[in-house]
């Protein structure tokens, strides 16, 4: 039996596909996935965003995921191989949240996580008993090692992902983790990801990828963890909560233990339109002081924002450049608010009736698809790309990743931030939003 798994790639108009000469985040799945199945399968990869669908192949079973609007084209892989008789089984994110649309193009419907949902579907496979739906929630998160092979053999940057855990203890209206979670948080045991590790550093890497929803989910074992990380001495990269910034401890132990850059959802500078979206835990009028102590602590920070919340106004969307230049956030990268079907915040704008475009395939958080408060929906637009604009000008770039005290410590690493921050520049005037593929 032969298995072809794909990672979609997003469109960036309806009929150009979003491609890379490298792939620098990588998913874990393909990885986990191939390390699931029994010794009589073959599995295979394709990670489109580098490379072309094979419409041709011999694979039994065909296996499509893709991340946010990367699902319009995995709508359209399914189709193209349900044309040619093939089984068709979709998961993933954005599956998980639209199980009964997704069920329409395809034989079988994973929803969230596959650890063992995978292995029996292959087994239901093998009897032809294939179910069109597969739900079986993890208790525990272990799986075996990752099969890195399979992505070391593609056009990749030079780290591989590891996760330690799953979930979020947070609840943003906004958030497919936390419709799938309802704020829990799988760890992993310490020795299982330091067995992972240990193989991406075998496999002659220094850095990896914690791929994690947020690292800081539970203090007591994230500081367990880092010590055991410091003594491989790796780099790597993740993505929490802000709030990281408050606890001194933590901080320092993260940083100590290799970590050279951590990722936040900021969301906005507005604390009304925090509270609309579920997250008044986080406070503005404290952003730059947490960010200040992070990069402190040697650690650059990137950020991932929306707009478009019942708080912001033209204004303040204008304000948000600014404040990202001054912060010197070396990679920001924006989005505006969408109603994702599944999350509280679909249910919110649907009741209110404020959901002006009702095509859900055409949802890619570059356009505004509600009706906001404060300005229209083609102002909400054209501010998001004059963001955009704006916060990748060629000073702004040069002022976020050259011109700060980080430079002198890690010279190496500024120029690496110059050359991504020059190269989403490229894309933004292509009409691409920079995106984590």
């Amino acid at each position: 039996m032969k298995i072809l798994f794909i990672q979609s790639t997003p469109y960036h108009n309806r009929d150009q596909l979003v491609k890379k000469s490298r792939l620098y985040f990588v998913g874990l799945a393909p990885a986990i996935l191939s390390a699931l199945c029994p010794p009589d399968v073959e599995f295979e990869v394709c990670l489109e965003t580098i490379e072309a669908v094979d419409f041709d192949t011999d694979a039994d079973l065909i296996a499509i995921s893709g991340m946010g609007h990367a699902i319009v084209r995995s709508i359209d892989i399914a189709k193209a191989f349900k044309a040619r008789g093939k089984t068709v089984v979709m998961g993933g994110y954005m599956v998980s949240l639209m199980p009964e649309e997704a069920a329409k193009y395809c034989d079988s419907v994973v929803i969230g996580d596959a650890e063992i949902s995978f292995p029996t579907l292959i087994e239901d496979y093998k009897q032809g008993k294939l179910k069109p739906l597969y739900d079986m929630p993890l208790k525990t998160l272990t799986y075996p090692t990752p099969d890195y092979r399979l992505l070391t053999q593609k056009k990749i940057g030079d780290f591989l992902p590891v996760q330690a855990g799953r979930g979020c203890p947070h609840a943003c209206s906004f958030c497919s983790v936390y419709c799938l979670y309802k704020n829990k948080y799988y760890k992993r045991d310490i020795e299982e990801v330091i067995r992972d590790i240990k193989a991406v550093k075998a496999l002659g890497y220094k850095k990896f990828l914690l791929l994690d929803d947020n690292i800081f989910s539970d203090t007591d074992y994230l500081l367990d963890l880092c010590k055991a990380i410091k003594d491989l001495k790796m780099q790597w990269l993740s993505q929490c909560s802000i709030n990281i910034a408050d606890h001194a401890q933590v901080l320092k132990a993260v940083a100590d233990s290799g970590c050279i850059a951590l990722s936040f959802g900021i969301e906005s500078i507005t604390q009304e339109s925090l509270m609309h979206m579920k997250k008044a835990w986080a406070k503005v009028d404290r952003y730059g002081e947490q960010i200040r102590k992070i990069q402190a602590a040697g650690i650059d920070v990137s950020t991932e924002m929306v707009i478009g919340a019942d708080g912001d106004t033209l204004e303040s969307i204008k304000a948000t450049a600014t404040f990202i230049i001054d912060q010197k956030i070396t990679v920001p990268r924006f989005y505006i608010l969408t109603p994702i079907p599944g999350t509280l915040f679909f249910d919110e704008m649907e009741a209110a009736g404020r959901i002006v475009i009702k095509d859900i395939y055409s949802y890619n958080g570059t356009m505004a698809v509600h009706e906001p408060i404060h300005m229209s929906m083609d102002a909400l637009t054209e501010a998001y790309w004059d963001l955009y604009k704006e916060v990748f000008g060629i000073r702004a770039i040069i002022k976020r990743t050259l011109i700060r005290p980080q430079f002198f410590k890690q010279p190496l690493r500024s120029l690496f931030y110059l050359y991504v921050n020059l190269y989403y520049r490229y894309q933004i005037h292509q009409g691409i939003t920079p995106n984590i593929i």
